[in-house]
């Protein structure tokens, strides 16, 4: 069993490296033993905080980095931070951990939504999901970077084509904005780069993600927050609508393109894992439209889903006691 397992990823030579949001990075070996990984930056595992992501550098065959998304205490509060490390050759420890970038600004008082998906772009660019701590307002303000999808370089510097680089006010790290609590982010096979983010009370969002688009929380929702109906996308055509939403809520966890054969049919769908849908949730892209084209239940809240080396599909359950599960297409 596992602590509140977040996140999971292959390395090369086929172990896997878990995060569990109550602070440890778990290194599982081929046969299922479990062994902790020292050197693991201090977390604040708090509510929905701790340490979440986990991601390989695009050259970690020949240079052993990865990165860490978690929450992190400071005298003004908590907030998303991304941590940069070297993973030693016998994968049980970290060298040289650094803190590349923070979300501003710091939340006191509140332990929720953090966001810190991390996906790499195909120009080696890393972007981070960073959520609006239950804020609302905030992810309209481009002067932070709560509620935003942020880009920067593998150092933590901020590329100069960014869409907001360079202009006063603004913090040149975002790329999106308006987001609530994004825990899912893909690029496609094709290049394009998708996101889904819980929404309040219905809701729940799919998104193709654009450079300097703005997705309209808290403005505009498929759902109620609070007891309070929110104008619709339809409302304003100012702000990017969702391919796909749902209400009820199914609660997105991670999220993968499936690019292997082993489950017939789903080549090139996404899949996600669904917290309240307690299982897995199929959608299939075509041009700019996104269609649910099946669920799988799996009977527990599934925080995390993962493409195996050999096209199987491996999930996390959610949980003080969750469950790492291979899963057989039969």
């Amino acid at each position: 069993m596992l602590a509140y397992p977040w996140a999971m990823i292959f390395l090369p030579d086929g172990r896997m490296l878990v995060t569990e949001r109550s602070g440890a990075l778990r290194l599982v070996s081929t046969n299922g033993t479990l062994l902790s990984v020292a050197g693991v930056p201090q977390v604040a595992f708090d509510g929905q905080g701790g340490l979440l992501d986990v991601a390989l550098d695009p050259d970690f065959t020949s240079n052993n980095v990865i990165y860490l998304s978690f929450s992190e205490n400071a005298p003004d509060g908590s907030g998303l931070a991304v941590a940069k490390g070297t993973l030693s050759g016998d994968r049980q420890s970290l060298s040289g951990v650094t803190v590349i970038w923070r979300q501003s600004p710091k939340i006191a008082n509140d332990n929720r939504h953090f966001g810190g998906r991390m996906a790499f772009a195909p120009d080696k660019t890393l972007f981070v999901t960073a959520g609006e701590r239950h804020q609302g307002a905030p992810a309209q303000d481009l002067a932070g970077t709560l509620g935003k999808i942020v880009r920067i370089n593998r150092d933590g510097s901020i590329p100069t084509d960014n869409p907001y680089a360079g202009q006063t006010g603004t913090r040149s790290e975002i790329w999106s904005s308006g987001h609530r609590n994004p825990y899912g982010l893909v690029f496609a096979a094709d290049g394009r780069l998708f996101e889904s983010e819980m929404g309040p009370d219905g809701g729940d969002e799919f998104n193709l993600i654009a450079r300097g688009a703005n997705y309209g929380w808290r403005l505009v929702s498929e759902g109620s927050d609070a007891g309070e109906t929110l104008p619709r996308h339809s409302t304003r055509p100012d702000f990017a609508a969702p391919l796909l939403s749902w209400t009820p809520v199914i609660a997105p966890g991670g999220m993968i393109q499936y690019t292997a054969n082993q489950f017939r049919g789903w080549e090139g769908d996404f899949v996600l894992a669904a917290l309240v849908g307690q299982g897995l949730v199929r959608v299939r892209v075509s041009g700019s439209s996104a269609t649910e084209v099946g669920r799988i239940p799996l009977g527990a809240r599934i925080r995390e889903v993962e493409q195996g080396p050999d096209g199987a599909i491996w999930i996390l359950e959610d949980g003080q006691s969750g469950r790492l599960l291979k899963l057989d297409p039969a």
